[in-house]
């Protein structure tokens, strides 16, 4: 027994492990354990008093976060699918921009483009209808012109309140001009010519006996008219889609509502 002590003193002053440096390693410190016990009943204390004052909206919305976080990492198919096809219709429209600008590549030819796209412009239309209308001397006549005349003002109204709305510009930085500016065409969505065009190619479809040259030229023309908005950097290719569909929805409308002879007799002796 005697011998055996001395053995296991010099055994303890050879571990390294009861070296001061590496005591925290074998016994870790009473005052760590309190402190390390009391921040954690603190905490837990600090939960439970925020459980209960918390209200069920507050729980609620805790509880939809990470919901929330799997929609945004995974959105819907609706979602990615109109997305795509909103990245190819700008993808698109920027291609077909080919005279935006002068140094584009078919920037020589901007002028005459512009020229195309004045022929879909509301306030010349508006001018030559009351001209024609100052100028009829029949019934019928004045009967068409009044109607027209309604529904290029109705054209005005309704796409203006639509660009107002929906705020969209237009695929390239491009200024509106003196003419936008009076039709109030000034936004991208809808695109203002292209419903012009549908409308009225679509009224004097109906209303006026033309030979079938001309009717092709006519639809011709306004398809001819929404393209060189995209050409010119003005609008994209679903702002010229959706000006068709809106105008022959105008179309639409002016037959719903069309004004009778005796009426238009009545608005142009008031006028």
């Amino acid at each position: 027994m005697p011998a055996s002590q001395p053995r296991a003193r010099a055994r303890d002053r050879n571990n390294v492990l009861n070296r001061a440096e590496f005591l925290s390693l074998n016994q870790p410190l009473k005052g760590n354990q309190e402190s390390r016990s009391s921040s954690r009943k603190q905490s837990g204390q600090a939960g439970a008093a925020g459980g209960q004052g918390s209200g069920p909206r507050e729980r609620r919305q805790s509880q939809q976060l990470p919901e929330e976080d799997c929609m945004q990492l995974n959105p819907s198919f609706k979602g990615i699918a109109f997305n795509s096809l909103l990245a190819i219709d700008i993808c698109m429209s920027k291609r077909l921009g080919v005279c935006a600008s002068r140094a584009s590549s078919w920037g020589g030819a901007r002028s005459m483009i512009n020229l195309l796209g004045i022929t879909g412009h509301g306030i010349p239309w508006i001018a030559g209808t009351l001209i024609c209308l100052v100028k009829s001397s029949t019934l019928a006549g004045q009967e068409v012109l009044m109607n027209l005349l309604l529904a290029l003002l109705l054209d005005i109204m309704i796409v203006a309140g639509l660009q107002k709305l929906a705020k969209r510009k237009g695929p390239y930085d491009i200024t509106p001009g003196l003419l936008d500016y009076l039709t109030m065409d000034t936004y991208a969505f809808p695109a203002g010519h292209a419903s012009r065009v549908a409308m009225l190619s679509k009224f004097f479809l109906n209303h006026l006996v033309l030979a079938i040259p001309l009717r092709i030229l006519l639809v011709l023309w306004a398809l001819c008219v929404g393209l060189s908005r995209v050409m010119i950097g003005r609008h994209h290719i679903t702002d010229v889609l959706s000006g068709f569909a809106f105008g022959y929805l105008q179309f639409r409308l002016v037959e719903l509502i069309w004004m009778s002879s005796n009426t238009c007799q009545m608005l142009i002796s008031i006028w």
